[in-house]
């Protein structure tokens, strides 16, 4: 069976107002989109309930994050039991943004993701290597690195659950986008590796998208490439484009 394509939308501390959360539900409930793509979106947490209400019902919503713990005195963290009570389906975890800004160790993810499944969550794991990082030739390394502690914590049958997104950190709200060309190797790269460290099946199935600086002039390009199974946006997911980008298979 091919791997259908997934397309999330990473709103990230946005929108700021309930004025622009309207004009973001408008244009999705509004729009044609592509039935064969699985949308999903992540807004702010306080956003989470409002959004899976008022949206059509083939979009999804996603966290931003969550604990690894179902309760407790954790200040200002979502546990993975209410967000399924909530009826919150995903979650990412990994982003580079909660690597460097809040230090989230890749074994710290591990433990997050490991929660999230019990729990009943799907994943969107990010991972990705900075600009000195893919200059001195270690993206593979470094990415290996970001997987390995996910890998040795899960089983086999959790990674259904699961979408891999590679995320250069170097083209995160950036403006630079890897090329089409840099983005396969990437992806055929993590592919290979989860072949020999997990099993081919899971590798084979696995969706692997990607996210950096994407957009409706560079998406098309990129969804030609055999290892690219969609795109997670950031700034584009707010503006009307997000409907071209989820779109882009149908276009190619």
């Amino acid at each position: 069976m091919p791997r259908q394509f997934f397309v999330g939308g990473n709103f990230k501390m946005n929108p700021g107002t309930a004025e622009q959360k309207k004009t973001i539900v408008k244009v999705l409930n509004e729009a044609t989109l592509d039935q064969a793509v699985e949308v999903v979106i992540a807004p702010p947490a306080i956003w989470l309930i409002t959004l899976r209400e008022l949206l059509r019902s083939d979009i999804k919503v996603s966290a931003q994050n969550c604990y690894f713990k179902p309760s407790g005195a954790f200040t200002g963290e979502i546990s993975p039991a209410q967000l399924v009570d909530a009826q919150v389906p995903y979650v990412i975890l990994g982003h580079s943004e909660r690597r460097t800004l809040f230090h989230e160790t890749s074994e710290l993810v591990a433990q997050k993701t490991k929660a999230a499944l019990e729990a009943g969550l799907s994943v969107i794991l990010c991972v990705g290597e900075t600009l000195q990082e893919r200059e001195a030739n270690k993206t593979a390394e470094v990415v290996q690195a970001q997987l390995k502690p996910v890998i040795d914590t899960l089983k086999e049958s959790d990674w259904a659950k699961i979408v891999i997104a590679y995320e250069p950190v170097w083209a995160i709200g950036t403006g630079k986008v890897a090329t089409s060309a840099q983005a396969q190797e990437a992806h055929a790269d993590i592919r290979a590796y989860v072949t020999k460290a997990v099993s081919p099946a899971v590798a084979e199935n696995t969706r692997v998208i990607y996210g950096g600086s994407v957009t409706a002039a560079n998406c098309k390009e990129l969804a030609t490439q055999p290892d690219v199974d969609g795109f997670l946006v950031g700034g584009a997911s707010l503006k009307p484009e997000f409907v071209d980008i989820i779109n882009a298979k149908k276009s190619t």
